[in-house]
């Protein structure tokens, strides 16, 4: 795990390469990569690269970036891991490779040495990456399949440059910082800034599942090895495999570290599955830590009696880390500084990183994923039932759009008092499940979002958004309806919020955290499962470890990773922690 960054002078009449914005972004970047760091910049200046490392993998020297073949012909920047270097590493030693180190990161060098752009499909893993090809005098950059490695650009046609935070690319000092509307009313609607946007219109992240070349003429060529949408209506055929069988070989490979790795333990099915399953693949219980609130003491919410619980039948070495009131308004203004694009969310996985990193652990394995690959969340019930109940209703010719939106008109203004706020828009949203999932995920309402922002950015702001059009896309092609709400949440929540989170906030303790439960081969196994109509649910998972879960916690409702901000702000809900965050990141 690292921090990348990369500055490429596509028109020859520019200044080429400023070595000092190159290390202001590198060195923006020092909580990614504590462990060393490099910079290199071609004799002719118009291409430099830097790295910051976490050593993970490979703790020498020899695994330093940006890291050169023996005939300098390529040379890489990397953050992540990949899972299957091993046995990449050997196919392409049988074929006459040679090897200097023993890193994931030169496997890389070599796999794209033989295969080009097609070494994407071969890989497994969480990487961003960006290579530079001597022969060829082009960049070469990728980001994994699911966007769980970060990886933003900033290209006004005669430089093009690389950062793995958008933080980054700013402190470099040439980027333009003129507003997104997008950014701004799809933070207040969703709660983070949905892809492909950020808050400046100059940068924007490479997508998930896609590539990127650009040769020293400026001619740019792009594509996408994986499109989830895609891929959950066609899987590719696999070789049979049952699911605990693709659980412990996902854990398995995850395990993957030359440093101890340790497992983020809440009360939940996903962590105490992972944990179980980490147990018995490691062959030695890992570190586990769980994070406890005051404000939750006694109440369904507190994770830590059935976390400790899991722990003490997994063996496993066990930290309970209390976090209250005080500390964090001591920590506010450090993790808002951490966030790299503003987020509702994340200050659970800040603490329980900070947690794990005081441990001595550098990697954490965390159960993110698993509601959207099983369907735990609420929305797989309650948007069904939704367009069950009211569907029929507003698609009516008598009531039909208009006869919706009149009666959001009419109760908008008053309902908050009562109840939500989104209850004006039950009948509206009730036409489509895209609508409904709207109604079930939004932060705000787009009608609410006048009194969040200025009426032009909202205007401006939706129309770029363009959320029908987006959310149509997101499930085209997919039939079932538990297909269409997992395509909605892993390509909506889980990428735009969940996965962005655990990145930074991990990264803001220099902190490795991998997701066993994203991941492309098990992912693969479930969506073929999903297409057959047997899916399998969260209670198929939990049945995987062994010994078995205690009924305590097979049978516990789901109440998520709940951390107690609206309390410590004096709020009823997180809007009021929006507006703080949306304030910090444009009044800075």
């Amino acid at each position: 795990m690292c921090g990348i960054a990369a500055i490429f002078a596509t028109n020859a009449a520019s200044r080429g390469v400023d070595q000092s914005e190159l290390l202001r972004v590198r060195d923006h970047m020092v909580k990614r990569g504590p462990d060393g760091h490099g910079v290199w910049i071609s004799a002719d200046q118009r291409i430099g690269l830097a790295h910051r490392r976490l050593a993970i993998i490979d703790l020498s020297a020899a695994g330093a970036q940006p890291m050169a073949t023996a005939d300098q012909s390529l040379r890489i920047i990397f953050n992540g891991e990949i899972y299957n270097y091993r046995a990449l590493r050997l196919e392409l030693e049988a074929q006459g490779h040679d090897f200097r180190s023993t890193s994931d990161t030169e496997v890389l060098l070599h796999l794209y040495q033989r295969d080009g752009e097609a070494m994407l499909s071969r890989l497994r893993g969480m990487f961003a990456f960006v290579i530079w090809d001597e022969a060829r005098q082009s960049i070469f950059a990728a980001r994994d399949h699911f966007g769980i490695k970060p990886l933003y650009i900033a290209d006004d046609g005669a430089t093009i440059r690389f950062a793995s935070q958008v933080k980054a690319l700013l402190a470099g000092g040439a980027i333009a910082t003129d507003a997104n509307p997008a950014a701004q009313a799809g933070f207040f609607l969703w709660g983070h800034v949905p892809e492909p946007h950020t808050l400046y219109r100059a940068i924007r992240p490479l997508p998930p599942g896609s590539w990127l070349s650009i040769d020293r003429a400026g001619q740019r060529r792009s594509g996408r090895y994986f499109t989830l949408t895609e891929e959950l209506a066609h899987p590719p055929a696999r070789p049979h495999s049952d699911l605990r069988e693709a659980l412990i070989d996902s854990i398995h490979a995850h395990l993957e570290a030359d440093v101890d790795v340790g497992v983020f333990l809440s009360s939940g099915l996903d962590s105490t599955t992972l944990l179980g399953l980490a147990a018995e693949a490691a062959g030695t219980p890992p570190k586990s830590v769980t994070l406890r609130f005051a404000e939750f003491i006694g109440d369904p919410r507190d994770e830590t009696p059935l976390a400790a619980t899991a722990a003490r039948l997994f063996q496993s070495n066990h930290a309970i880390v209390d976090v209250g009131a005080a500390d964090f308004t001591a920590q506010r203004q450090q993790i808002l500084c951490d966030m790299d694009q503003p987020s509702i969310d994340g200050v659970n996985t800040w603490f329980v990183a900070r947690a794990a990193r005081q441990s001595g652990l550098k990697v954490a394995l965390s159960g993110v994923g698993g509601d959207e690959l099983f369907g735990g969340y609420a929305s797989f019930h309650q948007i069904p039932k939704l367009l069950r109940t009211l569907g029929p209703l507003a698609r009516l010719p008598v009531a039909g759009p208009l006869a919706g939106k009149a009666w959001r008109l009419a109760t908008a203004p008053w309902i908050g008092r009562l109840t939500s706020t989104k209850t004006a828009g039950l009948l509206e949203y009730a036409r489509s499940l895209e609508d409904a999932f709207v109604l079930r995920r939004a932060l705000v309402m787009p009608w609410e979002l006048k009194h969040f922002l200025d009426p032009d950015t909202v205007i401006e702001g939706l129309r770029q958004l363009a959320l029908p059009a987006r959310l149509s896309q997101a499930c085209q092609g997919l039939k079932s309806e538990r297909q269409k709400i997992s395509a909605l949440e892993t390509q909506i929540y889980m990428q735009g919020q969940l996965l962005r989170d655990t990145d930074w906030a991990g990264m803001a303790h220099s902190l490795e955290i991998r997701t066993p439960l994203v991941d492309i081969e098990l992912f693969r196994l479930v969506a073929g499962l999903a297409a057959a109509g047997t899916a399998p649910n969260k209670q198929a998972m939990a049945a995987c470890s062994h010994p078995p879960l205690p009924p305590t916690i097979l049978n516990r409702a789901k109440t998520g990773f709940f951390v107690p901000v609206p309390q410590w702000l004096g709020e009823t809900n997180l809007r009021g922690w929006a507006r703080a965050v949306f304030q910090a990141f444009t009044h800075a």
